[in-house]
């Protein structure tokens, strides 16, 4: 129940996203005086529609979106629609400043909705706590949680902890080391975190070495014989591989040990500096996974027909709305919110792409029609006018066709062979 009340909750978001994004055309078109006609959430037939002023809204059977009706977008369309009265008012005759701000405004409602949402994660929700990151790492000072009772001579991956009267005393708790002490040296070479210290044994002989290490404030030495034992190649448990590695017998002390829950809140104020943080990461992090796109395809194709998936390959809002499921059957809201913010995000970002049909096309189409009237105006020619749409429909009907099929592949995708938390 939980994971598709989460669907739903997710695909819901996606909707009330797309319809903000075109409220934001509206807003702005009719406050430079544009005449805007209609304005609907969804698609298909209409299930209701009301008419307040000159504007009809209303809802239809497909929730796959919204859109708005401002008159006079492209050419194509008659301008003998319009009453004469209101023929001034048609989007292409208003300044191409005034054009820019409204096609660009439903990306601004995105940027402005991520921010939002990443704010009401890290002031309220939660969101990934960086102290926690560091005990994941090791980047933390390197108390010991735990000192082994031994050392297996034959690597247990089930059960890391599991002694036999073979294995090998455990070299830390033989020195006299305990849970709660604090390592701050190895041979009289600092290991300011565990991770130095994780990386200074291994490159340490098995043998006798010198220990300093902090208990109850006080600084004090030992001697701990470090022991030789296979160990997984790649340093994951379920890594068939073995190697002989140089051990000490000790574990850090957990997250939860520490007292270091997974996600932290910052309050309303000290919320907004995270969450334009997460904003920079996010946008960063978005522009690097765009550009790799082209190289996941195959792994999509791939996924199709049954092999392993990448968890980086790109998602459909199937895909995204899969994830939100289960992120709310996990109880991570926080990770609800973050796609959610994302997605925003990357819509924002794609609808600017300067290609017909996006909001950035259109962008495009208006200045290059401004600089060529201005153009021609220094020359002492006539002004060549609008550009002819008709011409443009081939390469329209390219991206459609591009980013259609890859919208299709990636929906099929997630379908047949999702990306899962799991």
């Amino acid at each position: 129940m939980a994971y598709a009340i989460g669907v739903i909750l997710f695909a819901l978001g996606i909707v009330v996203s797309l319809a903000i994004h075109e409220a934001g055309h509206m807003f702005t078109a009719r406050g430079f005086g544009m005449k805007v006609s209609r304005y609907f959430i969804g698609f298909g037939p209409t299930l209701f529609s009301f008419r307040r002023g000159e504007v009809e809204y209303g809802l239809k059977a497909i929730p796959a979106g919204a859109f708005v009706k401002i008159d006079g977008m492209t050419p194509l369309e008659e301008e003998e629609e319009v009453a004469p009265a209101d023929r001034h008012r048609v989007f292409w005759r208003k300044p191409v400043w005034q054009r820019t701000l409204v096609l660009i405004a439903g990306s601004v409602t995105h940027f402005v909705l991520a921010f939002v949402i990443f704010w009401i994660a890290a002031a309220f929700v939660g969101v990934p706590n960086p102290k926690y990151a560091d005990f994941v790492t090791g980047n933390v000072p390197a108390t010991l949680g735990q000192v082994s009772t031994c050392v297996q001579r034959t690597y247990d991956a089930k059960h890391p902890d599991r002694c036999t009267p073979k294995d090998i005393t455990g070299p830390a708790k033989k020195a006299g080391l305990r849970p709660g002490d604090t390592i701050t040296a190895l041979n009289g070479v600092a290991t300011p975190t565990y991770a130095k210290l994780a990386d200074r044994i291994k490159k340490t002989k098995a043998g006798p070495a010198k220990v300093t290490f902090r208990r109850d404030g006080t600084t004090r030495t030992t001697t701990v014989t470090l022991v030789s034992a296979p160990r997984p190649t790649g340093g994951t448990a379920d890594d068939p591989t073995m190697s002989d590695v140089t051990v000490m017998g000790i574990v850090l002390v957990t997250p939860q040990q520490a007292g270091v829950p997974t996600t932290t809140t910052y309050g309303p104020l000290a919320g907004v500096p995270h969450a334009a943080e997460l904003y920079g990461q996010t946008a960063k992090q978005m522009g690097q996974a765009v550009t790799r796109i082209p190289s996941k395809i195959p792994n999509l194709v791939s996924a199709l027909a049954g092999h392993q998936r990448s968890a980086d390959t790109p998602i459909s809002v199937v895909g995204a709305s899969r994830l939100g499921g289960e992120t709310v059957e996990l109880h991570a809201w926080w990770f609800f919110l973050m796609l959610l913010a994302q997605l925003n995000l990357f819509v924002g970002v794609f609808n600017l792409v300067p290609l017909l049909p996006l909001d950035g096309g259109h962008v495009a189409i208006a200045w290059f029609e401004k600089l060529r009237s201005w153009w021609a105006a220094r020359r002492g020619r006539k002004d060549p006018g609008r550009v002819d749409y008709l011409k443009l429909m081939p390469i329209t009907y390219a991206v459609v066709i591009i980013f259609g099929g890859l919208s299709v592949l990636t929906v099929a995708a997630d379908i047949i062979n999702p990306v899962t938390l799991n």
